[in-house]
């Protein structure tokens, strides 16, 4: 009987799946282009953002902060598979989105956050095309 259940429990062990990696977007292909998805990403956060230059005018209602929260969580996602050249960008983008995807962060502080997101998205967008 204890050789069964040893059995039994190796081959349950055998079986479970490997821990999977941290996830926060879901519909993409794990073969994806990092580049596009986080590049996307941003392309869709900025449809909602004020021109650049102009971001003492942002209003940070819920439908920005969930944009600038997507963005977060695909460079979370795919940031370190960038290219190398892009790490502080991609370091740069989550400590910035960890602020703005937040609505208790006061109002001086996203748009600083905002400016610095700005720059760091900019350099990833361009070193990825």
């Amino acid at each position: 009987m204890r050789r069964f259940a040893a059995v039994a429990l190796i081959l349950v062990a055998g079986c479970s799946p490997a821990p999977a990696r941290e996830q926060y977007s879901t519909g993409g292909d794990p073969s994806d282009s990092p580049c596009a998805r986080v590049v996307s990403a941003i392309g869709y956060a900025n449809l909602m953002l004020e021109p650049k230059g102009r971001e003492e005018r942002q209003h940070f209602e819920d439908a920005v902060i969930g944009r600038l929260a997507e963005a977060r969580g695909i460079t979370l996602q795919f940031g370190d598979r960038l290219p190398a050249s892009l790490k502080g960008a991609v370091e740069t983008v989550r400590t910035t989105t960890a602020g703005l995807s937040r609505n208790d962060v006061p109002r001086e502080r996203q748009v600083a956050l905002l400016k610095q997101y700005r720059a760091a998205a900019d350099q990833i967008v361009a070193g990825c095309t």
